[in-house]
């Protein structure tokens, strides 16, 4: 028998490791016959908020974007997704933004297709417009080699323009494949690991990573990730772009 009080999942006041052998289901309004965990929060101190939605049979998720925009990205499985109107049938590795000021509802799931979702409250510029729907594919996004490492490939999911204020990529390293140096930034991360393994640094901690684990980055957060194991380790994330860096 496992002893129930060891876990990887770690909750610090600039980042945290999310495993799946913590997680606590919640209810979410308009999101039915499904189990939602919600990961990462405002309340840990994040602004942004990413849950992992499983939906069953005859699971349903609908609801309207207010002030935050939300990328839902299907890990596994199938549903369809309509937004004001615009349906489409979505599979593992497809996905679909949806602005502010829409409707969404996502139904008639296979039984077990999961869900990653990204919300952010959206920041309105004065000289771009507000984006619109976007549907996409990531099996149809170039994984160009990433700071001239062929070991290190980067999938943009969404257009780099001001319209956007945030960005959703998936970054792909072969065994072995790391960053190249340690990253400190302003932009915020939130992340799932869709396959693979690694050691993750978090401002000098040390941790190690697989396939379903979460990570939050608060901005600053000193990070650095090497991979490992005998296949690629892939991560989906996200980060906050294209606004001014200061309210002051």
């Amino acid at each position: 028998m496992e002893i129930s009080a060891l876990t990887r999942t770690v909750v610090k006041s600039n980042h945290a490791v999310i495993c799946p052998d913590g997680y606590v289901n919640s209810n979410v309004p308009g999101w039915t016959n499904c189990t939602v965990n919600v990961i990462i929060n405002e309340q840990m101190g994040a602004r942004l908020c990413q849950t992992l939605v499983t939906l069953q049979k005859d699971g349903s998720l609908t609801g309207s974007t207010q002030q935050s925009q939300i990328f839902f990205y299907v890990i596994e499985g199938e549903c369809k997704a309509s937004v004001n109107g615009e349906t489409k049938i979505l599979t593992g590795g497809q996905f679909v933004y949806v602005p502010i000021q829409k409707e969404y509802v996502f139904d008639d799931p296979a039984p077990g297709t999961r869900i990653l979702t990204f919300h952010k409250v959206y920041e309105p510029l004065q000289e771009a417009p507000v984006p619109l729907t976007l549907f996409g594919d990531a099996a149809a996004v170039p994984g160009p080699v990433y700071l001239n490492d062929p070991a290190l490939r980067l999938q943009v999911l969404l257009p780099d323009n001001l319209s956007f204020d945030m960005a959703v990529n998936i970054f792909t390293y072969d065994p072995g494949g790391h960053l190249p140096f340690v990253e400190t930034h302003i932009m915020e991360h939130g992340l799932l690991y869709l396959q693979g393994q690694g050691v993750y640094m978090l401002d000098n901690q040390w941790y190690p990573i697989k396939k379903g684990d979460s990570i939050w980055m608060a901005p600053y957060c000193q990070q650095w990730f090497t991979a490992m194991g005998k296949e690629p380790a892939v991560y989906i994330y996200y980060k906050n772009v294209n606004r001014f860096p200061t309210v002051v």
